[in-house]
């Protein structure tokens, strides 16, 4: 029996040393150290926030995207890793007593998924569209499923050449280019970015523009604030040349009719341009030294040397430009205190025509110089009231010009009876042609025709800055004859 009691209190006192082992005994802690980069690139990523489940501590990662986790007690752990503009990324890791446990993120901006948005779909011009304007209006429509912000990019190709045109960074779906050329197919595709995934092309579209007008007079019309030159035919069909989008005005066609030179304001400053009648090779003569006047709507110019040059004034001095651009040359300088407001030279090349005014743009006097620069002629001088507009024949025979009989002269510049005169310079006589012209009208803007069969002019009342565009035959004894209509509206007609 004692035996038995001894082996039972023995059994105790073992049961009771386990039991307190068992309350006593910790787990050990081990070290998380990581670090969390860009998917694909591996560049390290800042302040990245890395937590644990079940939870620990906090850390955000250092410049060069590590992170440290100390004191991190012993078992199964999962990490996540968590910053705005990247998908959220989880880590399993197993800490073990004394040992450092090492992990690495790879993080995916967080537009990864994001889809790509639609093929643009064309609307206009509708595809195989014929006679299209030269400024076209291109309309297209794409959609994204998450409403990214798109930017599109245009581009043109045509049938003929090489050329292509391409307009980037486009906002909208609509999209106005100008200056296309007569009588070509043209091919047009749009590209759409969301700025995340890889570009979507459209399918390709095309259109022809209309042919080139056939015309019998030219002539400027104001649209949308701005001077724009058209065509008209002996039915009276108008035909738009430039663009609304521009201010161009002063329309000359060369010798052959081939070529079409005409200003254009370009930032703010007056510009000579020339291109062909179908708007194609359209260039900028000139760019430091401009065209410049008191008065820029008054201001001529002319071509020169048989249409290699063309000559233009830039207030007291006359300028001398190539067709093909280059620098400009000094051809002529007015007196002092006079200012150069038109100049026409005759075609060959004999003599020049020029108009000059005082700064107010009174005292007007035309003048006619020959090849050295001398004055061989003065057509008009020491009147009063404006003197307008100059051309001189082709074979430098006659002087076209206008003056307001009126004498009449304010800081407006208004007149009240601004009528045609032509000056043979053979004898100095003068014909006035302007006998059929309205009381209460002006005649303006006056140029011989192609032919010289007709002077073209613009007759307004005096009250306006524009009025009907006109022609009348002048007999060969030197009179006028029957008025006619050209335009019922405009300014500045050439032939």
């Amino acid at each position: 029996m004692n035996a038995i009691k001894k082996v039972l209190i023995l059994l105790f006192v073992v049961c009771i040393a386990a039991c307190s082992e068992d309350t006593i005994d910790t787990f050990g802690t081990g070290t998380i150290t990581g670090k969390v980069v860009l998917s694909g690139e591996n560049s390290p990523i800042e302040n990245v926030k890395i937590s644990t489940s079940p939870s620990t501590s906090t850390v955000f990662t250092d410049e060069n995207g590590e992170f440290v986790l100390n004191d991190v007690e012993e078992g199964e752990y999962s990490l996540q890793a968590d910053k705005d503009g990247y998908l959220t990324a989880f880590e399993g890791v197993n800490v073990k007593t004394g040992i450092e446990s090492k992990v690495i993120f790879e993080l995916n901006i967080e537009t990864a998924n994001n889809k790509q948005p639609s093929a643009p779909v064309l609307i206009a011009p509708a595809d195989g569209a014929v006679n299209q304007e030269l400024s076209v209006q291109f309309v297209w429509n794409a959609e994204d499923g998450e409403d990214d912000e798109l930017t599109y990019e245009l581009e043109i190709k045509n049938s003929v050449n090489n050329d292509i045109l391409r307009f980037t960074e486009i906002k909208d779906t609509t999209y106005t280019v100008d200056n296309l050329s007569y009588g070509l197919k043209y091919f047009w595709q749009v590209k759409v970015s969301d700025s995340i995934n890889d570009p979507v092309l459209s399918e390709v579209s095309s259109f022809t523009t209309s042919k080139t007008p056939t015309f019998d007079y030219l002539f400027v019309k104001v649209v949308d604030g701005n001077n724009v030159i058209f065509s008209i035919d002996s039915d009276g069909n108008e035909s738009q040349i430039t663009s609304s989008s521009y201010n161009s005005f002063r329309p000359i066609l060369n010798s052959d009719a081939s070529k079409l030179a005409f200003y254009r304001t370009v930032a703010g400053k007056t510009q000579l341009f020339v291109m062909n009648l179908d708007g194609s090779d359209l260039k900028q003569l000139t760019s430091s030294i401009s065209p410049k006047g008191i008065d820029n709507e008054r201001l001529g110019f002319s071509w020169a040397d048989n249409d290699a040059s063309l000559i233009f004034p830039s207030y007291d001095k006359i300028y001398r430009v190539s067709a093909n651009g280059g620098s400009s040359q000094l051809f002529y300088t007015a007196a002092s205190g006079r200012y150069i407001l038109d100049i026409d030279q005759s075609a060959d090349r004999s003599k020049v025509a020029i108009l000059e005014t005082n700064i107010s743009g009174y005292e007007g006097a035309v003048y006619v110089i020959d090849a050295s620069g001398a004055t061989t002629h003065t057509v008009i001088s020491g009147v009063t009231g404006t003197v307008g507009g100059v051309d001189i024949s082709v074979d430098g025979s006659k002087v076209l010009y206008t003056h307001d009989a009126s004498g009449y002269e304010s800081e407006s510049g208004r007149q009240l009876n601004s009528r045609i005169y032509i000056h043979r310079l053979s004898d100095g006589t003068v014909a006035d042609i302007s006998t059929e012209k309205a009381n209460g009208t002006n005649d303006t803007d006056v140029r011989f025709s192609s032919n010289e069969a007709l002077i073209l002019f613009v007759n307004a009342s005096s009250s306006a800055t524009s009025g009907k565009v006109m022609s009348v035959d002048v007999r060969t004894d030197g009179l006028p004859t029957e008025r006619t209509q050209i335009a019922p509206s405009g300014k500045m007609p050439n032939q």
